[in-house]
């Protein structure tokens, strides 16, 4: 590792030069341990997950699959040329090469195409399938560097073995075939990473990725090949980036990095890399069975939040990480692998803050960087965004004054091909079982379906009717050949919840370690939850404030003219949009006088995108007075005032759930009504 000098307040630069090498010292130790006697097997994990298809979304949120869907994500493969089919054919494009984007679309359309039941996206998945496994070579290689000169890279192939995971999960009819070639791709890899081959920067950030592939051929279809699996994981490893450095307090940067020197190779500061990264200790503790990587783990994610998070549940990483401020960016590709690495996260250690913080992130983040109908996405999106347009001047210092336009592909082409695993991967996720397969998890709250069969042959079915976030009430219908115990996660925000048996009194929720077990009888239960939560005020810089209710973030929504910069010539509907504000956005707001309000939508259904300016029934009104808060050039906000001077009458706003707003202030500077 470089021995470049970070220098803080409390460290010196001989202080951390020292703390590296001791650092590094400890990682030869730690890496003769596993190298020599590694513990015997994998470590378990605390959940396991359901094979995809077992979950399935219904009410608003298979409503949210099928507005994305019919949006960018359901049709980019019959236009958008990385991924369009007339491309790949003729073998042109990154769709059958592997390089990023063809391996992205695939990683995210396979479980949308599954969970909304579209045969066109099934067919499409398949052929993409059975392109890229026909032309694997007599090597094991698998992409476009077949029969051509081209340096093997290894990063990415990644995201298509997640993939080829999903389908086998949906399709066990594809397993021989998709665990022969990825045996035989792991066998050349092995040779290379022995070899010093196959790695470049993106490679040695992401290995954990590779290396959760591993484990799930060694846990579900080893074929007698343990031994080079383990070795294979400790290669990637050792050859990778040191997250478990990267994520001590020492040496973690506490401010924008763009001015600070990283200890570590560059880009383990880079968001989606660091959102990746987060895996990788949790991974690693699978065959090391060293706690210390569990606590790490758990240490990065704490500081990652406390020195760049943002209201809205995610962190701030205009290309590297941004800090605090709330005109700097956060990119979509970062919002969807913090979910899965949060899912992760919570399925190997079971600590219930990670699934708090993956529910607020799907709530909110993800679909305040989408138009709500989903044709159109940012590359990053602001707490407090006042425009999308054009920067001038540009307050992201690392990616271009473009970057927040709502449109096809602003700035960067990733997050086009790379969003669309947000949703269906939150669902897929959202129910998991107790290692001993004998209890049912329900994790994510929301609507679902679930049909899987315990331990024992003893047949489950759930329905979970609610409109939550949307409401604070769950009905659950759960159906059993034999008794089991049924856990439901109870978020941390919920205050004086209630739950009701078979029509039984409600009694007060008593969760352990987040999870309120319920006891089932064969036949059929029904539970009813009501888990309301107070409105509860977050400390931001400058003295402003973050407003929550629940899972959801509220901010106001401001007026908006709407101007189409360009439409694709293929696809009319796949436009860029600037956004720019037609009324006053500069309030400051009295914590003392916050209101909720909650309606039922008529006829009990929510409006379709209900992630969309004025849809959601849920609001928050305060009393607000105008003030004077800069503009830097004419396209976003200042820092907010502190103690700002109210120049005229003293009203009442709205805020609206933080995902349905594209325009908003989001941290507000405050004063005292009289």
């Amino acid at each position: 590792m470089p021995l470049a000098v970070v220098q803080d307040s409390t460290n010196g630069p001989l202080t951390m030069l020292w703390g590296l090498l001791v650092s590094f010292l400890a990682s030869l130790t730690a890496r003769s341990a596993v190298n020599g006697q590694s513990p015997t097997g994998l470590a378990p994990k605390a959940f396991l997950s359901l094979p995809l298809g077992t979950i399935k979304p219904a009410g608003w949120l298979h409503d949210q699959l099928i507005v994305q869907t019919n949006g960018l994500a359901g049709h980019e493969h019959e236009f958008y040329h990385y991924v369009s089919q007339s491309d790949w054919i003729g073998g042109n494009s990154y769709y059958s090469s592997l390089e990023e984007a063809g391996s992205y679309w695939f990683n995210g359309m396979i479980p949308t195409g599954v969970l909304v039941n579209d045969p066109t996206i099934q067919t499409q998945v398949q052929q993409f399938l059975d392109y890229v496994l026909d032309h694997q070579d007599s090597t094991g290689w698998l992409g476009p560097e077949v029969n051509t000169t081209k340096p093997r890279y290894l990063w990415g192939r990644y995201p298509f073995f997640f993939g080829a995971i999903q389908m086998v999960e949906a399709n066990p009819a594809l397993t021989d075939r998709v665990v022969t070639a990825l045996h035989k791709f792991v066998s050349l890899a092995n040779t290379m990473l022995h070899d010093g081959e196959g790695l470049e920067d993106w490679a040695k950030t992401r290995w954990e990725d590779f290396v959760m592939v591993l484990q799930w051929l060694y846990d579900f279809h080893p074929n007698g090949q343990e031994d080079l699996l383990v070795d294979t994981m400790k290669m990637l490893k050792w050859s990778g980036d040191p997250w478990e450095d990267v994520f001590k307090e020492e040496y973690f940067p506490k401010s924008a990095v763009e001015n600070l020197p990283n200890p570590f190779p560059v880009l383990t500061w880079h968001g989606v890399n660091m959102a990746e990264g987060l895996k990788a200790l949790p991974a690693t503790y699978r065959f090391t069975h060293n706690q210390s990587d569990l606590d790490a783990a758990s240490k990065g994610w704490d500081l990652l939040f406390q020195y760049h998070g943002r209201p809205s549940g995610i962190y701030a990483a205009d290309e590297y990480l941004a800090g605090l401020e709330a005109d700097r960016g956060t990119e979509l590709c970062l919002v969807v692998e913090t979910m899965f690495s949060g899912s992760y996260l919570y399925q190997v250690i079971g600590d219930p803050k990670f699934a708090d913080r993956v529910e607020r992130i799907t709530y909110n983040a993800l679909p305040a960087t989408l138009t709500g109908d989903m044709w159109s996405r940012q590359y990053l999106q602001q707490q407090n965004q006042i425009a999308a347009k054009n920067m001038t001047p540009n307050p992201f210092p690392n990616d271009g004054p473009y970057s927040n336009v709502f449109g096809l592909e602003p700035n960067y082409p990733c997050c086009t091909v790379n969003h669309p695993q947000g949703w269906p991967k939150f669902i897929s996720n959202a129910f998991v079982t107790t290692p001993d397969q004998k209890s049912l998890v329900h994790v994510y709250l929301g609507p679902y379906s679930v049909n899987t069969t315990l331990a024992g042959g003893n047949k489950v079915s759930v329905t979970v009717d609610t409109l939550y976030p949307f409401s604070d009430t769950l009905t659950t219908t759960i159906t059993a050949k034999n008794a089991f115990t049924y856990h439901v996660r109870i978020p941390s925000w919920v205050s004086k919840g209630t739950i009701a048996i078979n029509g039984a009194a409600p009694k007060s929720v008593s969760p352990k370690n987040g999870l309120h077990a319920v006891s089932v009888k064969a036949g059929t239960t029904k539970v009813v939850l009501d888990l309301p939560s107070d409105i509860t005020i977050e400390s931001r810089p400058h003295g402003s404030v973050a407003v929550h209710r629940g899972p959801l973030h509220y901010a106001y929504d401001i007026a908006r003219s709407q101007k189409v910069l360009t439409a694709n010539a293929q696809e009319p509907r796949a436009v860029d949009l600037e956004f720019d504000a037609t009324g006053r956005w500069q309030y400051a707001i009295d914590p003392d006088t916050l209101t909720f309000h909650g309606s039922t939508p008529s006829g009990g259904n929510l409006p379709s995108p209900v992630f969309d300016s004025g849809l959601p029934p849920f609001t928050i009104t305060a009393t607000a007075c105008p003030i004077d808060w800069e503009v830097a050039g004419d396209t976003f906000a200042a820092v907010p005032p502190t103690n700002p001077a109210c120049t005229g009458e003293a009203t009442n706003i709205t805020l609206w759930p933080f995902g349905a707003t594209k325009l908003r202030i989001g941290e507000f500077p405050t004063f005292k009504a009289t």
